[in-house]
């Protein structure tokens, strides 16, 4: 996606240009697509398609189709200057020179236009007349289509009768003349078809929108224009567009939009319908008072009067309404890019509104004494011109000037400043007309003139720009103190406390009640009122360049702020010093200055109780919210007053607060956490501190080892410092850690009681499995009367659903149809084979004559054959079988249901009179011994098993049904006979013998034959008396043969059904979300309807068949991969197309189209496609069609089932059409899905396969509809002009889904454009994704809107849930109603490879349990990715669903959540309804989202809406806002700064020689505190606060043995060495956006990653992040190792340092450790000259950073280009610290003598100097003398090489050099250099000025190689070890793959034979 975030600057791929032309050159008569016309041609599409059309039937008609169609393109473009047309034409005159004479050949008339017109007869005839009366959609359809073509032959006839100069005959006129007047209505339709012809279809058949629409059309007493021709059914839409001039399908999208929004309202309002279309009032009152809620805030905000007036006569009210609604909308569907700022919005609503109300009252203009006209309007796309684009301009052009968000934020305005303008009364000035000179529409355009000679000079003072308002954002790490200062201030404050309490007294906390202690402890108010004071000038400096718009009261109070604490800063200390008799030093100065005349400690007290008034007020405030709410959001004067000084007035942010019951909640959570850390810090940290550290104080050392600059200084202060520095920060950060802990535990308690994870197993939902029917029907099923619920606590832990009876057999057909429809979409996705769905699924056709319920085999599977055997041993004990039977409710219902089938078919297939009495007589007899309970003693059960054999090969017969098996049939029913008669009932023979006796004897003819064997033969052997073969057999038949066969064969238990993972898991996720709390589901009719839109730029739509096939470098192909992860999905599709293997499938791919897509598509269902996404989505509109049915299924229909009507959808003449058009009539009236394909008219044009894929998308779903951002150049007709403007339109598509008449004809599939409406310029000017779905959100309908993203998946069996879902928005939760409902993901990528895992197993912990927890109790939930669904009448009014501004909204999605929140919106989170996502698998996409991530984060720390929230939210609704967005950032820096401080510490101690002289020291020796501390950093670094939530949250929903056997796994498989990894990667980009910027978005794409990333590739992305970094610790570590060695105990050493060991190796060496192959030799050998050709390539302009290191190097420190001096100042004195190493370890070489004087330091400089001299002679003297001087050139190279081994020698000897030192001297001047190197880099400018820019260079080069050989040489020396190959093999892939791949490496060879035969 990576351009459709970087805005406008890069516009498309390069390579378009390229394409478009091939396309057009090279495309054969074939494939000469209709779509593939240039922009700027587009009007000639519609004729070349017709030609392909009608080509089959008329080839010379197409041929003169095309020829009208060149010359259009010549009279549309002549000079050919637009993009590919010379091309395009060149290519179809070409073609049409092939085609002239071949279609000549074939004409049947003598003239072209004698053909043409036999030829359009022809067409009128069949298409048009025979479609005429069309009822339904399909219909409507093709004549749409038939018409527009009827339309295009007759403009070609034209013309072609022109060049031939005949005339038209006058029938065709006529004809035309019809056509031309139809065409005009049938346009093609969105939703609603509203012309008149429709008016019959399903969807137009409802009175509510019948009533909607109207009422729109009452336009009683609208003053028209004059010179308006009215249309017919004009409503009063039609005349806002006269009068305001909006564009005409602006009107129409909006027309739709508004009555679909009624239409449902009113249907929800009132359930039972009523017959006479009336619009009611209530349903009107209900959406106006959403859409205008904001606006009216807006006005009681500014003080104004509201612009909606109604008029007093009733009647005249609801047309008013529907204006001012339209009005609204109008304006908001043509806003564009205005769209992002809500009251911009406003303000012109304000004035339009205005002016409504002056036309339809009357008014005169007192100018010019005629009636009122609007300021803009009149002409067509007045609105547009005149209102939006001079405000799109503002935007774009602060755009340009921001150099694509490069820029400081300071220097322009974004799309927030811009809207800020209108939260002030200024905003008025703009006027209406808006006035053309306001300082509004001032551009910065004088200050590019100075901007030429410096970054910052400031613009002079005639500039009239208006400048940021409200807020600066600034890069400074003081916006995190800033925005969340109360929480800094009070961890500082107790700190200070617990640092004097464990000071003084015996530090115990008691102690503070000692006079002494807690007098010292009242300081705290002096650093309280210091930290006030800083605040405050912070304040003004962040805001200083916002002064410009800022009123005059927020001056003030800036101004006010800054005194009143100054003021604080001087009375406290003065006062407080007059509290002590004896003063401390401090106090004793200050006294000494005033006096020191008495003491006066009661001041003190006094000034502290009025310094503390404000706070005493805000708790009181804070303990009753609902005072607060009111006082924050009222427009009183007196209040405001009150207000002013708390916090200044703002639009946004006020009356955030929660219930008071929230309060409680929350604030008992951070009461709790806080008293934990406190007691924590001071028993663990601190207190144990104090006394080591006084002992150090005491101490005097006088011996250094190195030239001390402060040997006076006291107390060692330094050492305190080193030591309390990384104590310190872990106090700051510990929070964190807690925070996860108690997260986790909370979390988990919240968790069970919303009954999760209760059915998690298959045997869990089997125990569960009778009560699943009642739960179905309660929860999915609307109920028909209300009944008393239970409420409280015992409901909740007591929820169960009776078990449904049979006898109501509705509800149980309700459950078979839902649970049907999921098992069979588990099938169509591959998850379960045949049997398993056999298995799984209930009858469809409920059997009406068995009273009982059928469950699904799988639970009955292997009962029938035990209980058999139950039965044959029972040796007649009655009870006894009988309670072994119904102990196990399923074995009963199996026998049961067994028995009654078997009776059923029988008595069905017997059909002779005789047969029938013996066998009703049979059957008699058995029932009456049931009854009586002595069936087994009166029956011998032995001969059972015989029995059963026989009836199972009934079964077999009618399973087949062939008449060849007749006589079998009649031998086996009489074999059947014999067995109950002779074996069975053995002692009843003689009644048996007599019935059968009396049959015979009553039929007469046979009556004297003796009764023997011959005669009960022929029982049943006459013609009729069974019957079989059946005739007729019905769906149901085979389904009860089917089900019965399954019951009495499954021998195996059926436990482990469905075998596959991913199906269990959606299982049981599924029958246990129906257990949890959710609103009872309205019926589809009633329910909120909702849309979803997905933003989609490049991605992968369909996985293409070669690049399935194609092996990478491992001879690995995608397709080879999936069925490796996927093996029995795999062979589940096998099974689905009837291949038994793969040889199969290959032979057929080679005929068969069809089978290629299947494959195609069930590849692309696990990858990460758009596909996938769509299926998902519109599982939605499968279900609430099913839905639909069930609530509107009449019984006979509702028993005959869903299915029956699906089959007969097709058969128009079926009554279930109806039924099954009313269904989706339904459907379309409550869901939309529009997915926003940015480029997809580009990418049409260029014939784009992807363009190929949506449209074939289209065509699979008839209801999606595809939004796309449109350029066409428009042809200049000013030859001069050799640019041609470009035009953009927002374009709203559906495929053209004409079916045609004769199936003979191969159908076009052709998308058709229904909405274009003309934007004001290029849409996307800021954050692409937000900006892409702003452009389509007006197509979007309904009242909820789910943003999808392009990564989701989704489920039939969830989908069921959204009606139920929705229904949240109609609750209220705590005080207001939900505006965000948020939504569990599962991340589906789990499975690719152990990072994926890692990655899944974190996500899926933030997803469910760390949301869980901030909705509630928190509170403070954003919106965090995608499956949120947002109340949309709500945002649409408040600035969209996510924020666009370049660079600062980077994370565009959060802003949602921030903007709702502080908008009073609120956020929810739900747990019964899930939506799949997909992540990144590999380590360098991982690491590229999460820098992604920590970038995004680094913006919001300087953003407006954290701030304010920080400011507004109470003291612990801002903690928890603070540690769960950038405070979890913050904190992960700390840690890694904790390392570093620490380090430099002890480098410090180590390198003067401190630590050796207090090496006696506790402190120092084995430092407790330092050890917890330390402790606390690797528990962040080592990903401890993911481990926590995540083990919970697996524990709960897997339970806690899978928990812990999956972390042990984790751990097995390095999960900390990736956490550590990652933790470098946030702390780097979030600590460099803030410092220096920088931040971007990253494409991460989203394939398999089974690729081996380049050695090279690694070090680009990780050089800066962590090897530098890594490379760094070594160092220290190193040097720590050497110099302190000889007085520590070991063990501290060892518990200190490990965990750094362990960072410093991860940051080094995990990028190759999670590298596919990244220790196979080959591999290593390539990477290797890969390397070596990378870095020393020459960089240039043009040279990618891939492609040489130089390019790298430049781009690797562009961020400090634009950084600012404050950014260039940190980084210069950040990279001081390098200057160290030198200074401390020259003094330690054997060489220095043990000398201090600082000469050593100024000689090692002296050698820097030297050696950089020396390489800068040799590089220059290699440039001027290589040439002509060589010899002499090499002659000096030898010299100097001489001298340096001789100094070398000479030092050895002479001063005794040891190796040791050699190697110190490296560890000193490598950093030295490194620092100088940063240093140059960060002086970049002034280093060019002095031309020693290549030498830094030359430097760096060297730097770098080195660094690479550091990396390379460990890895490259574990290659040579085969097996460590293997390790990693098996520790990145599952089992399964690893296998995998080996195999394929030995079948590598033979795969390509095989492949290349396939070939031939």
């Amino acid at each position: 996606m990576s351009s459709s975030r970087a805005g406008p600057d890069q516009g498309p791929p390069p390579q378009r240009r390229i394409q478009r032309t091939q396309t057009a050159g090279n495309l054969g008569e074939a494939a000469f697509d209709s779509e593939v016309v240039p922009s700027s041609l587009v009007e000639i599409a519609p004729i070349l398609r017709v030609a392909n059309e009608v080509e089959s039937h008329n080839p010379r008609v197409a041929y003169l189709c095309r020829f009208y169609a060149f010359e259009k393109a010549h009279r549309l473009d002549p000079t050919s200057s637009g993009r590919g047309v010379r091309q395009f034409k060149t290519a179809l005159l070409q073609r049409l020179e092939r085609e002239n004479d071949p279609t000549l050949m074939g004409r049947v008339k003598k003239s072209d236009a004698r053909e043409m017109q036999s030829f359009y007869q022809h067409y009128y005839k069949k298409y048009i007349q025979a479609l005429q009366n069309a009822a339904d959609k399909a219909d409507r359809a093709q004549l749409t289509k038939a018409y527009q073509t009827a339309n295009v032959l007759f403009e070609v006839l034209k013309a072609v009768n022109m060049t031939q100069s005949m005339e038209v005959d006058r029938e065709i006129l006529e004809a035309h003349g019809k056509v031309a007047e139809k065409t005009e209505l049938l346009v093609p339709y969105n939703i609603l078809p509203l012309d008149p012809d429709s008016a019959k279809q399903a969807i137009m058949t409802y009175p509510e929108i019948q009533a909607a629409v109207f009422a729109l059309r009452n336009t009683r007493g609208l003053p028209w224009p004059k010179e308006y021709k009215k249309k017919k059914d004009e409503d009063v839409l039609d005349w806002l567009q006269s009068m305001f001039g909006f564009q005409k399908d602006n009107v129409a999208n909006q027309r739709e939009h508004l009555i679909l929004l009624l239409a449902n309202v009113h249907i929800r309002q009132f359930p039972k319908p009523d017959q006479q279309p009336k619009l009611d009032d209530r349903a009107l009152t209900e959406v106006m008072k959403k859409l205008f809620k904001n606006y009216k805030k807006w006005c009681k905000f500014l003080g104004r009067k509201s612009s909606l007036w109604l008029p007093t006569i009733q009647q005249e009210v609801q047309q008013r309404k529907l204006l001012y609604m339209g009005l609204y909308l109008l304006i908001w569907g043509e806003a564009a890019n205005l769209r992002f700022m809500p009251e911009c919005l406003c303000y012109i609503y304000h004035h339009m509104a205005f002016e409504l109300y002056g036309m339809l009252a009357g008014n005169v203009s007192p100018m010019t004494g005629e009636n009122v006209k609007p300021a803009y309007g009149g002409e067509d796309e007045a609105f547009l011109k005149k209102v939006v684009t001079p405000i799109y301009n503002v935007i774009a052009r602060e755009a340009d000037w921001s150099k694509r968000g490069k820029s400081k934020h300071s220097q322009w305005r974004n799309y927030d400043d811009i809207n800020e303008y209108f939260w002030s009364v200024d905003c008025f000035r703009l006027g209406w007309p808006m006035r053309a000179d306001a300082d509004f529409f001032y551009l910065p355009s004088e200050r590019l003139s100075f901007d030429k000679n410096s970054e910052d000079s400031k613009p002079a003072s005639g500039d009239r720009w208006v400048g940021k308002v409200n807020f600066v954002e600034i890069r400074s790490f003081w916006h995190i103190f800033r925005s969340f200062d109360r929480m800094w201030s009070f961890f500082i404050l107790c700190l200070q406390v617990m640092i004097i309490v464990a000071w003084n007294g015996s530090g115990q906390p008691t102690s503070i009640f000692s006079a002494d202690v807690f007098k010292k402890a009242l300081s705290v108010f002096i650093t309280a009122a210091i930290l006030k004071l800083g605040q405050a000038v912070l304040d003004v400096i962040l805001s200083w360049k916002s002064r410009r718009s800022m009123s005059f009261h927020v001056k003030l109070r800036y101004i006010a702020k800054v005194i009143s604490a100054a003021a604080w800063v001087i009375i406290l200390p003065v006062t407080y010093a007059y509290t002590w008799e004896n003063p401390p030093g401090f106090a004793q100065t200050i006294k000494g200055w005033f006096g020191s005349n008495k003491n006066a400690p009661s001041l003190f007290i006094l000034a502290v109780v009025i310094y503390l008034s404000p706070n005493m007020l805000a708790g009181v405030l804070f303990l009753f919210p609902f005072i607060r709410r009111f006082l924050e959001r009222s427009n009183y004067r007196i209040v405001m007053l009150m207000m002013w000084w708390s916090q200044p007035r703002l639009y946004v942010g006020r009356g955030m607060h929660e219930s008071t019951f929230s309060l409680f909640k929350y604030t008992m959570f951070w009461v709790l956490l806080i008293v934990t850390k406190l007691a924590f810090s001071y028993y663990i940290e601190i207190k144990p501190l104090v006394g080591p550290t006084k002992a150090i104080m005491n101490v005097r050392i006088t011996n250094f080892q190195w030239h001390e600059f402060f040997p006076r200084a006291k107390n060692n202060i330094g050492v305190v410092i080193a030591l309390w520095a990384p104590i310190i920060l872990v106090y700051f950060m510990d929070t964190q850690i807690w925070y996860a802990i108690y997260s986790t535990i909370f979390g988990g308690i919240y968790g069970a009681f919303r009954r999760l994870g209760e059915i998690r197993t298959l045997g869990m939902l089997r125990s569960r499995f009778e009560s699943l029917p009642g739960a179905f029907n309660a929860r999915l099923i609307p109920v028909d009367k209300s009944e008393p619920k239970k409420k409280g606590l015992k409901a909740t832990l007591s929820r169960t659903f009776g078990h449904v009876e049979g006898s109501k057999e509705k509800q149980a057909a309700r459950f078979a149809q839902l649970w049907n429809k999921i098992i069979s979409s588990f099938r169509e996705e591959d998850l379960i084979n045949n049997r398993e769905m056999d298995l799984l699924l209930v009858p469809y056709w409920a059997d009406r004559d068995l009273d009982l319920i059928q469950w699904p085999p799988f639970l009955l599977a292997s009962k029938i054959p035990i209980a058999l055997d139950m039965a044959k041993d029972s040796n007649g004990k009655d009870k006894e079988l009988t309670k072994r039977i119904l102990a196990d409710e399923y074995m009963h219902c199996a026998v049961r249901e067994c028995y009654a089938s078997f009776k059923n078919i029988i008595k069905f297939l017997v059909q002779g009179s005789r047969e029938k009495e013996v066998i009703d007589y049979i059957f008699l007899e058995v029932e009456k011994h049931i009854g009586d309970g002595n069936l087994i003693r009166e029956f011998k059960m032995s001969a059972l098993p015989s029995l059963y054999d026989h009836f199972v090969s009934l079964i077999n017969f009618l399973l087949k049904n062939s008449q060849d098996d007749r006589d079998q049939v009649v031998i086996l029913f009489q074999d059947m006979l014999e067995v109950v008669t002779r074996d069975i009932m053995m002692e009843d023979q003689d009644q048996i013998t007599s019935l059968v006796d009396s049959v015979h004897g009553g039929s007469g003819h046979e009556g004297m034959m003796p009764l023997d064997q011959h005669q009960q033969h022929q029982l049943f052997a006459s013609a009729g008396a069974i019957n079989f073969p059946l005739t007729h057999v019905t769906e149901a038949w085979k389904e009860k043969i089917n089900r019965l066969y399954l019951l009495l064969t499954t021998k195996e238990s059926a436990m482990d059904v469905p075998s596959n993972l991913e199906a269990r898991r959606r299982i049981s996720f599924f029958s246990n979300s129906l257990f949890m709390d959710m609103p009872p589901a309205p019926k589809v009719r009633n329910m909120l309807s909702f849309s979803v839109l997905t933003p989609y730029y490049t991605e992968e739509v369909l996985f293409s068949i070669e690049g399935l096939e194609k092996p990478n470098e491992d001879g690995v192909s995608i397709l080879f991969y999936l069925q490796k992860i996927f093996p029995d999905e795999w062979n589940n599709f096998l099974q689905r197309v009837n291949c038994t293997n793969e040889d199969d499938l290959n032979n057929f791919l080679k005929g068969s189209d069809e089978l290629e897509e299947e494959l195609r598509l069930w590849a692309s269902y696990r990858g990460q496609t758009l596909t996938r996404t769509v299926r998902g989505m519109m599982y939605y509109r499968k279900a609430l069609e099913l839905q639909a049915f069930l609530d509107m299924a009449k019984d006979d229909d509702l028993m005959e089932g869903y299915k029956a009507i699906e089959l007969n959808s097709e058969d128009q003449s079926n009554q279930g059409r109806s039924l099954w058009a009313q269904c989706q009539a339904v459907a379309d009236m409550k869901f939309t899905y529009v997915v926003s394909c940015q480029l997809y008219g580009i990418q049409k044009r260029s014939g784009d396969h992807r363009a190929q894929d949506i449209l074939r998308l289209m065509t699979t779903y008839p209801s999606l509809r595809v939004a796309y951002i449109d350029e066409v150049e428009e042809p200049s007709k000013d030859r001069a002009q050799k640019i041609n403007q470009k035009a953009y339109y927002s374009t709203l598509v559906k495929a053209a889904m004409p079916k045609s008449i004769d199936s003979s004809e191969p159908v076009q599939n052709l998308d058709q454009v229904i909405y274009r409406i003309k934007l004001p310029g290029p849409a996307i000017l800021g954050e692409g994704k937000p900006e892409n779905q702003n452009h389509a959100i007006i197509f979007t309908r309904g009242e909820g809107l789910q943003t999808i993203d392009m990564n989701q998946d989704n489920y039939m069996e969830e989908a069921l849930k959204m009606r139920n879902l929705l229904q949240e928005f109609l609750k209220h939760d705590g005080v207001r109603h939900p505006t965000i409902l948020g939504l569990r993901e599962h991340i589906f990528t789990g499975s690719v490879s152990s990072l994926a895992w890692f990655m899944s197993n974190q996500e899926n912990s933030f997803v469910t349990i760390g949301q869980r927890l901030l909705a509630n109790p928190l509170r403070v939930r954003f919106h965090y990715g995608h499956p949120d669904v947002f109340d949309r009448l709500f945002h649409l009014s408040r600035g969209g669903v996510s924020k666009a501004s370049k660079v600062i909204n980077l994370s565009e999605d959060i802003f949602a959540g921030f903007n709702s929140t502080l908008r009073e919106g609120n956020v929810t989170h739900h747990e019964y309804i899930q939506v799949g996502k997909g992540r990144d698998v590999g380590l360098n996409q991982i690491s590229m989202f999460e820098a992604k991530i920590a970038n995004g984060n680094g913006e919001q720390t300087l953003s407006r809406d954290i701030y304010r929230l920080g400011h507004r939210f109470d003291f612990f609704r801002m903690l928890s806002c603070y540690f769960t967005t950038i405070g979890f950032y913050y904190s992960t820096l700390i840690t890694v700064l904790t390392v570093y401080v620490f380090l430099y510490g002890r480098l410090y101690l180590v390198l003067s020689g401190l630590e050796e002289g207090l090496s006696t020291q506790a402190a120092i020796r084995d430092n407790k505190p330092l050890q917890v501390a330390l402790a606390s950093q690797s528990f962040v670094q080592i990903g401890f606060l993911m481990a926590l939530p995540m083990l919970m949250e697996i524990g709960l929903e897997k339970g806690f043995r899978t928990a812990l056997s999956e972390f042990v796994l984790m751990q097995l498989q390095l999960a900390p060495v990736f956490f550590t990894f990652s933790l470098g990667t946030k702390t780097h980009y979030y600590g460099r956006t803030l410092l220096h910027g920088g931040a971007k978005y990253r494409s991460t794409g989203r394939g398999f990653v089974v690729f081996h990333a380049k050695f090279a590739d690694n070090y680009r992305l990780y050089s800066r992040s962590h090897f530098v970094k890594g490379i760094e610790l070594l160092i220290l570590l190193v040097v720590y190792q050497i110099f302190g060695h000889t007085y520590r105990s070991a063990v501290a050493y060892i518990l200190i340092t490990v965990s750094m060991w362990f960072m410093v190796v991860t940051w080094l060496f995990a990028p190759f450790l999670f590298n596919p192959s990244g220790f196979e030799w080959q591999k290593i050998v390539d990477d290797w000259t890969d390397w070596n050709k990378w870095i020393s390539n020459r960089g240039g302009i043009g040279v990618p950073p891939e492609k040489s290191w130089e390019s790298w190097w430049e781009e690797e420190q562009e961020h400090l280009r634009y950084s600012g001096k404050r950014g260039i100042v940190a980084e210069i004195l950040l990279s001081v610290r390098f200057f160290i190493y030198q200074y401390g370890l020259v003094y330690h070489l054997n060489i220095a003598k043990k000398t201090k004087s600082v000469l050593v330091y100024g000689i090692s400089w002296l050698v820097i100097v030297l050696i950089l001299f020396v390489m800068k002679t040799v590089s220059v003297g290699r440039r001027k003398f290589s040439a002509e001087y060589q010899l002499v050139f090499r002659l000096i190279k030898g010299l100097i090489f001489i001298t340096f081994v001789s100094i070398l020698v000479t030092l050895i000897v002479l001063p005794h050099m040891t190796l040791q030192d050699i190697i110190v001297c490296i560890l000193a001047f490598m950093p030295t250099g490194w620092g100088m190197l940063m240093i140059a880099q960060a002086c970049k400018p002034i280093v060019h000025k002095a031309g020693l820019w290549p030498s830094v260079r030359t430097l760096a080069r060297g730097f770098e190689i080195v660094m690479g050989l550091l990396l390379f040489t460990p890895v490259a020396f574990l290659a040579w070890f085969p097996f460590v190959s293997e390790f990693q093999t098996r520790m990145l892939f599952n089992q399964a793959f690893s296998r995998g791949l080996q195999i394929s490496r030995i079948l590598g060879g033979q795969r390509k034979d095989r492949s290349s035969r396939n070939k031939e």
